[in-house]
């Protein structure tokens, strides 16, 4: 069963993973991102997700390794705190409350109790470069009030402030500014750049910064795609810098290597540059990584290297310029045409992706599968170019068929549209074309949707346009004599009063459809193509409709532009009922009756769930997002749920995903005692679930045992009987346990070993019947007299078989098991 209060709105996954820099961990073998409110550890290796670092309750906005300790990690927050973690076991040490905004955070190896973070001031533009100090305490939660200030009138970005040479000075730009502050001699010295308006000077703006880390040298990106080496900075008069250019346009990030033998840049062009020694001639280049570079890390090991793209991707290159792994997270295109689909085979989200992509996306492992190449074209960024745009998709055919549209319009009177119907390919897995249609239609496509009914013998698609028409398309026998093949025509064209076609969707069971003409609503039979009946409201164009399912499937509803709600009986051809709620979005879950539909408030979004049958909400939350929310999907569950709630069965069977404008894709999930409890209290849980076995001795209720000797023999026979070599996840988990914890292994193997043993005074009445039984089936094959035995001589033989057992030891052996009792397991009660 599942609690009421454990139903909660959690970001599920497809947080922007570029949204900072990425860090590696001092072997290289994990590489921390920031992806919303949690924090991800992924192996660079495997490029699997090994952990989620969650506890801030706002964006994470940095993270760095503790300087002193390799195997923690620091985080900041905008909920004001700074989170120290053991990334190892996923583990939150302590918490460092600040208390205000923080933007950015940066730590150094000579700053032992400090770090530093970028605060707001109260003017909202205006940010400052502040030390924090970190008290210590043996408390998990600290207050962290004392702040001194470095910088002032710094910039949001933590590319624009870089530590050099070891922790001597930090450099910081922003506009037109550079500005160097000196630590030993808390001097500040500023440098500025022409901002003339001339083509000279236009673009002289910063953009990022970096410093040597063993020398006085600073590097500096800039709008022109120029790169400044910065050096003799520590006089306003005696400066010099050099310049680097290869980069057309703006460049978005610098790293140094660890031994500042080379400087990294990248930008738009999707390439990542190396200036070995600074030098214009000695450059070496990794082209087509695949969307512009935002951010670039460099391991403290200097083995790899890896670039932030815009596309929401990680790529971890070796110190050789090779790509070895790619992690992509949930593509964010500038607007999402084509809604949220599901898969039918893979349960994948689809959604558009890369520019001209539909982007499949495994909402179990928060991990992109595959990207689709539709418009098949190669990009090119150019801002001041029309693009091909991917408007429309759907499946069809339980994931058999997948039809797109994709347009492109530079005036309103040349318009190109194009739709394309792809057959899925068992052989390759994937998605082949199979039918191209130019121009379907003479006007933008408004929507197309598949009869996906069980018992539809033919494979229909339907298309709705603005130019006041319909389209019924049939999948027809294409073959020759060369090959067999299938394709798609049109068979019927509809319309009515050349009003513009807004919407169309299929009942249930395939039988009707129905078609929405600007503030009309009109059912059609879908085997004659006949009008059967009309439904008019006065309250906007349609944009969305739906039919009921289930029990339910008499019903249609609508949504209209005004955000009237209404449905329609089918049977006595009536509206039903109505309402006002300003509905955004709306769906149908393909497992029950219930409907979810997301309204605007001026407050943000509020989610009402009901049955068409009952104009009475099931379930009503206000205020999941604050934001608009513009998509909708129910995902079938693999395995159902039990919510004994009514407010939350209809949760059972679907589970519902919406996206935002943001592009946060959020839904309703339940909170695991797991995750309620601290990291002491989950010890604590994991001590009382241990399963019995050899470890489970050790580790468990048998010390508690040994030091408590008024114990029954009974719960002590149990104990003896239990399984001694079953495989259970507890021997799993001492092995993870970290080393640096742990004792010496052969102070492990004693204890171990010593559980094995079974002392006299443990030894059951149970198990010496066993034992004589097989002795006396040994000694009945030595003799036939001795089947003839009396009761009394079989008694005095169990006895002295029994004595035989226990004195089967040596005397050294004895002394070795008395060694071993005396161990002390004082040490096991302190973990």
């Amino acid at each position: 069963m599942v609690e009421e209060e454990g139903v909660r709105v959690v970001r599920c996954g497809g947080s922007e993973l570029n949204f900072r820099r990425a860090v590696f961990s001092a072997d290289s073998k994990y590489i921390f991102c920031v992806s919303g409110d949690y924090i991800k550890v992924y192996s660079t290796a495997t490029e699997e997700c090994v952990h989620i670092l969650q506890g801030h309750r706002n964006l994470v906005t940095g993270i760095q390794l503790n300087p002193n300790n390799h195997l923690q990690l620091y985080s900041c927050s905008f909920d004001g705190t700074i989170k120290l973690w053991d990334y190892i076991d996923g583990i939150l040490i302590k918490t460092f409350r600040v208390g205000c905004e923080l933007h950015a955070l940066f730590t150094l190896s000579c700053a032992e109790d400090s770090v530093f973070v970028t605060i707001n001031k109260e003017k909202p533009d205006v940010f400052q470069l502040a030390s924090v100090k970190l008290p210590k305490s043996s408390s998990q939660e600290i207050e962290a009030k004392e702040l001194s200030f470095v910088l002032d009138y710094v910039n949001q970005s933590p590319k624009c402030i870089a530590f050099g040479n070891e922790g001597e000075y930090v450099a910081a730009v922003r506009d037109f500014y550079l500005s160097v502050y000196f630590f030993k001699k808390k001097t500040t010295t500023r440098f500025t750049l022409s901002s003339s308006r001339n083509k000279k000077h236009a673009r002289n703006n910063f953009t990022c910064v970096a410093c040597h880390p063993k020398e006085d040298c600073i590097a500096t990106g800039h709008k022109d795609g120029k790169i400044r080496l910065w050096r003799n900075f520590d006089d306003e008069k005696k400066y010099t810098y050099t310049c680097l250019h290869w980069h057309h346009d703006l460049v978005m990030d610098l790293a140094f290597s660890v031994t500042g033998s080379s400087l990294l840049s990248g930008g738009r062009e999707s390439v990542l540059v190396e200036w070995r020694e600074a030098a214009e001639k000695n450059k070496e280049f990794l082209p087509r990584l695949g969307a512009t570079i935002e951010h670039i890390s460099v391991s403290p090991a200097g083995d790899l290297f890896c670039t932030s793209h815009s596309d929401n991707k990680i790529t971890i290159i070796h110190r050789n310029l090779e790509a070895s792994a790619v992690i992509q997270g949930l593509v964010k295109d500038r607007s999402i045409l084509t809604g949220l689909m599901i898969d039918p085979r893979t349960k994948a989200l689809v959604l558009n992706g890369k520019p001209g992509h539909l982007q499949f996306y495994s909402l179990q492992s928060d991990k992109q599968l595959y990207n689709l190449d539709i418009i098949q074209q190669e990009y090119i960024n150019d801002s001041g170019l029309i693009q091909i745009e991917l408007t429309k998709a759907a499946f069809g055919c339980y994931g058999n068929w997948l039809a797109t549209v994709e347009q492109r319009q530079e005036k309103e009177t040349e318009l190109e549209l194009q739709m394309k119907l792809w057959m899925y390919n068992k052989k390759t897995q994937g998605f082949v074309l199979n039918t191209k249609v130019n121009m379907p239609h003479e006007d933008h496509i408004t929507a197309l949707c598949f009869c996906n009914a069980e018992k539809s013998e033919n494979s229909t698609l339907v298309t709705a346009s603005k130019d006041g028409h319909f389209k019924v398309w049939i999948l027809t026998d294409d073959s020759d004599i060369y090959k067999k093949a299938v394709g798609w025509t049109c068979d019927f064209v509809g319309s009515y009063h050349k009003y513009q076609a807004t919407h169309c969707c299929f009942s249930e069971d395939g039988s009707l459809l129905a078609v929405s003409f600007e503030e009309i609503v009109t059912i059609w039979d879908s085997e004659t193509w006949e009008l059967k009946c009309t439904f008019c409201q006065r309250a906007g164009k349609i944009r969305h409709l739906c039919f009921g399912r289930l029990t339910c499937s008499k019903y249609l509803l609508g949504v209209s532009e005004n955000g009237i709600l209404c449905c329609w009986n089918l049977l006595s051809c009536a509206l039903e009922w109505s309402t006002k709620l300003n509905v955004r979005v709306m769906e149908p879950d393909p497992n029950s009756e219930n409907i979810a539909a997301v309204a605007q408030s001026s407050v943000g979004s509020d989610l009402f769930v009901f049955k068409p049958s009952e104009p009475r909400p099931l379930y009503i939350q206000k205020n999941i997002c604050r934001e608009e929310v513009l998509w909708g999907v129910f995902v079938p569950r693999d395995v159902p749920e039990s919510f004994t709630s009514e407010d939350y069965q209809w949760l059972n069977r679907s589970q519902f995903y919406f996206l935002t404008k943001s592009q946060s894709l959020l839904t309703f999930s339940t909170q695991s005692p797991e995750e309620k409890l601290t990291p002491t209290s989950k010890q604590l849980l994991a001590e009382e679930s241990l399963p019995t076995t050899p470890f489970y001795f050790l580790l468990g209720k048998h010390r508690q045992q040994q030091q408590n000797e008024k114990l029954n023999e009974a719960l002590e026979n149990e104990l003896v009987q239990l399984p001694l070599t079953e495989n259970i996840p507890a021997i799993s988990e001492l092995l993870r346990t970290p080393a640096h914890v742990l004792p010496s292994a052969s102070f492990l193997c004693s204890l171990f070993v010593n559980s094995l043993l079974l002392s006299k005074e443990t030894k059951s009445a149970e198990e010496n019947p066993d034992d004589v039984d097989m002795e006396e089936e040994k000694e009945s094959d030595d003799s036939d007299e001795e089947s003839n035995f009396t009761e009394k001589i079989q008694d005095i033989n169990n006895t002295d078989l029994e004595e035989d057992v226990i004195h089967q030891l040596s005397k050294s052996e004895e002394k070795e098991l008395k060694k071993f009792r005396k161990v002390d397991y004082s040490w096991i009660a302190a973990l």
